[in-house]
């Protein structure tokens, strides 16, 4: 019997890739102008529903309803004219043209035949940006937004086409407390007008704080649907990750060496200035600060791969800025990106290649490549860091985003490194896999390895480093001791906002 208060319903939907079942039977209900999170492991199959959704894939097996009505959705676009809409974890979007030209895209009004009303277009998108509550430069472009306006751009293309679903994957990956705080008034205002909004994501107080039901899937399966407010943290990770997490944030106990990088008056033209700090050998110093603080062009400027303009940097004596990557590599830096897809991984090449890209050499004889040997080390990553793949020789595409930030990791596990920078190195990961790579990063400090993890989720900071830095309109602006875990997230977001000046720094923050 159908249910009429379905706004979606899934029916015994099944999805199979080559050696994987992505999704096994799964049945599910959202109902209208609530907002249901879908919460699983990396590969639990939450992305892959929702693109069979979105158009974006098809399903081997079961039925849609929209509405009450069994459904078809043949492409992206028919699910457009359906009223599905969603926003993927990494954008899609124009980044030369403007706020209003990426909104209506494809759509833009006409004021004669191929003649495009500007005026029409600008108005449209302002009005659209007003009911949300959200207000942009609709004329600037794209490029020179940030990272949480970018995504404000994401959703009110969505919605000007007048989504009843909306589905938005992972949208608070590197978005610091206030821009999250926008984005909840946002989705809380599209709820109201009866919206039904589907929200994936790996970070569990969010839940709590926006969703009104949470939907558990693990390994391809539907375990279990509630109301969130019956709904306990403890549940749903056992109900994850089929085990209980003992401890969110692994301690360890390594004691700081000699120092391993000396940066001094580091400068980049327009993202950082003066930033000067010390990493020892066994430490983990976090980095924090509000999107577009220049705290990951610091760490991209530290591994050669950004231009500085002025400051010096030491890697065990070996003195820089570096000219390129691979001259920080050699100096004994290695660095995770921000963004894998642009900057860290070949998607269409296989699982063992992205592995073994950083260090041919070692599987290489007089430029020849040792293919059993690149597929054997591949294999030996895959089982040590839990990497799920049918085989070593698949896409890293095909994989999913945790899967894929594994891929990345291990490459850099291959040889020992004095210098880690991990930049987001959790993002868009469950909360099982986050505990395993904190182990990962305690493994790195426990060989002496110098850590500089640059992050935006402040729990993680707090959790994870001895020492916090925060950085504020290109400025590192305090370092916090956070030896005994007792920073505070107010003390972070005081210097992140600027509010803290050099005469009132509170106890425990170094001035800079």
């Amino acid at each position: 019997m159908v249910d009429n208060a379905a706004r979606v319903e899934f029916e015994g939907i099944s999805k199979r890739y080559p050696g994987v079942l992505a999704l096994d039977r799964v049945s599910l209900k959202v109902a209208p102008g609530r907002i249901h999170a879908v919460v699983g492991e990396n590969g639990a199959g939450k992305s892959t529903l929702m693109k069979i959704l979105a158009g974006a894939t098809r399903a081997d097996e079961g039925t849609i309803r929209l509405d009450g009505e069994r459904t078809t959705i043949r492409n992206a676009r028919h699910a457009r004219t359906l009223g599905i809409a969603m926003v993927f974890q990494e954008f899609n979007l124009a980044p030369d043209l403007s706020v209003a030209e990426n909104v209506f895209l494809g759509r833009w009004p006409c004021a004669f035949p191929w003649l495009v009303s500007f005026h029409t277009l600008r108005a449209r998108s302002e009005a659209l940006f007003d009911s949300l509550g959200v207000k942009l430069d609709v004329c600037r472009k794209v490029r020179e937004m940030s990272v949480a306006q970018q995504q404000m751009v994401e959703i009110a293309r969505g919605l000007s086409m007048a989504a009843r679903v909306l589905v938005l994957d992972e949208p608070s990956a590197v978005l610091m407390p206030d821009e999250l705080a926008a984005l909840f008034v946002m989705v809380r205002i599209l709820a109201k007008r009866g919206v039904s909004v589907v929200y994936i994501s790996h970070r569990l107080d969010e839940i709590f704080a926006l969703c009104d039901d949470v939907t558990v899937l693990r390994d391809g399966r539907h375990v279990s649907t509630r109301p969130v407010s019956e709904a306990h943290r403890d549940t749903l990770i056992r109900e994850m990750v089929g085990r209980p997490i003992e401890e969110e944030f692994p301690r360890r106990c390594v004691a700081a060496g000699d120092v391993v990088l000396r940066v001094d008056g580091f400068s980049s033209d327009g993202r950082f200035q003066d930033v000067s700090f010390e990493l020892r050998e066994g430490e983990l110093l976090a980095l924090t600060g509000l999107v577009g603080s220049g705290r990951s062009s610091l760490g991209r400027a530290l591994f050669g791969a950004l231009p500085t303009t002025d400051g010096r940097m030491w890697v065990d004596g070996i003195s820089g800025p570096f000219r390129s990557p691979r001259h920080a590599q050699n100096a004994g830096i290695a660095y995770l990106p921000e963004d894998r897809k642009q900057h860290g991984l070949l998607l269409e090449r296989s699982l063992s290649e992205n592995v073994t890209l950083a260090h041919l050499d070692d599987i290489s004889t007089w430029g020849v490549l040792r293919v059993r040997d690149e597929r054997r080390t591949a294999i030996e990553k895959m089982r040590d860091l839990r990497i799920k793949a049918a085989t070593e020789r698949v896409a890293v595409k095909t994989l999913s985003g945790g899967n894929q930030q594994k891929v990345l990791i291990a490459r850099w596990l291959q040889r020992p490194y004095r210098v880690m920078i991990l930049d987001e190195p959790t993002r868009g990961v469950d909360v099982g896999a986050k505990v395993e790579m904190y182990d990962l990063v305690n493994q790195m400090a426990a060989a002496r390895a110098g850590v500089l993890m640059i992050t935006s989720e402040l729990p993680e900071a707090i959790g994870m480093a001895d020492r916090i830095g925060v950085m504020c309109r290109g400025r590192l602006v305090g370092i916090l001791d956070n030896r005994n875990r007792d920073v505070t997230q107010e003390a972070i977001l005081r210097l992140a906002v600027g509010e803290t000046s050099r005469e009132s720094v509170p106890r425990g923050v170094r001035a800079t």
